[in-house]
């Protein structure tokens, strides 16, 4: 569990000291956690924390983890174990909602900072394998992501629209993303669904090793499902974004979002929106997929209530 810097008590250092400095209260550590390494998740608590640790030192201390995902985020963070944390925008909702992963018990101390980057429900697969179609996955070997992760529960909403098993109608693998997407080239599996802003290493990795595709996720019953859900929207990702994907691919998406507890405090939060929104630019010009983001739109798509040190924040900037 990460240990929390207390304020220093003020010691006399030598007796016949004419006096002693009293030390100032040191900085307020912070654990972000994000997703795999290969991941923007984990880019986004990275250059979080490196902005926090170069503007506002003096205040708080930083560090940015990988994790497993957006489920054992929002648990992680609920529980104490993270201040922060990166997950889906669906999750969210789900744990606020009490629905899904924490049918009938209600994360009621899940707070919202702000959402980042949108993310795709993504299908990659190596052209040899054939696969032009998510029905094309039956009998593949295929990763749906590692459990506590929200991609996970993406691959198993897709699935289960366009009628597939997974127990039954495909060898299903539980890897990590990294795992995943070099499983790929050694074409130990045939595909892998991954939810995620583009472009990615975790994408343009195996792009660069062997020929993949992206599947389309768009079927009438994907549409309906997207439909009835605020926290979704259809998308596409354009061509030539991945090498040797020369056609748009159509798909939904959910949006990132920084979440925390209603037990960490308002100054700390406060403190850290501050920072991070002052530095902005820096954290839009450190990943490709942050380049286009805006901040006033970083408050929509929010499904857990404001943490209200955000929302200080917000509505000294009158975004609010």
């Amino acid at each position: 569990m990460f240990v929390r810097k207390t304020a220093l008590a003020a010691t006399v250092l030598a007796a016949g000291m004419a006096g002693a400095t009293v030390p100032a209260a040191a900085a307020t550590d912070i654990l972000i956690g994000g997703g795999a390494v290969t991941g923007v998740y984990y880019q986004v608590a990275l250059q979080a924390c490196a902005i926090i640790n170069k503007q506002a030192a003096d205040k708080l201390n930083c560090v940015g983890r990988p994790a497993l995902g957006s489920v054992f985020n929002v648990n992680a963070v609920s529980r104490g174990l993270l201040d922060f944390g990166v997950a889906q925008s669906d999750a969210n909702y789900n744990a606020w909602s009490g629905a899904a992963d924490w049918d009938g018990k209600k994360v009621e101390n899940l707070r919202s900072v702000f959402s980042v980057h949108p993310e795709t429900v993504l299908l990659v697969t190596r052209k040899e394998t054939g696969i032009k179609s998510v029905e094309d996955l039956k009998g593949k070997t295929v990763n749906i992501g590692n459990p506590g992760s929200g991609q996970r529960g993406n691959a198993m909403d897709v699935l289960d629209l366009y009628g597939i098993n997974p127990d039954s109608d495909l060898n299903a693998q539980g890897l990590q993303q990294g795992e995943a997407s070099r499983a790929l080239v050694d074409s130990k599996i045939d595909a892998f669904f991954y939810t995620v802003g583009n472009p990615s290493a975790a994408i343009e990795d195996p792009a660069n090793s062997t020929e993949i595709d992206l599947i389309n996720v768009n079927s009438d019953a994907i549409k309906k499902f997207v439909g009835e859900r605020p926290y979704y929207v259809m998308t596409s990702i354009p061509a030539n974004t991945y090498r040797g994907v020369d056609h748009p691919t159509e798909t939904y998406a959910v949006k990132a979002t920084m979440i925390t507890s209603s037990d960490v405090s308002e100054d700390t939060v406060y403190t850290f929106v501050k920072t991070f929104f002052e530095n902005f630019d820096a954290f839009k010009a450190s990943n490709a997929a942050f380049r286009d983001l805006e901040p006033k739109q970083m408050l929509e798509g929010l499904t857990a209530p404001l943490h209200p040190g955000a929302e200080k924040y917000y509505k000294e900037k009158g975004w609010m």
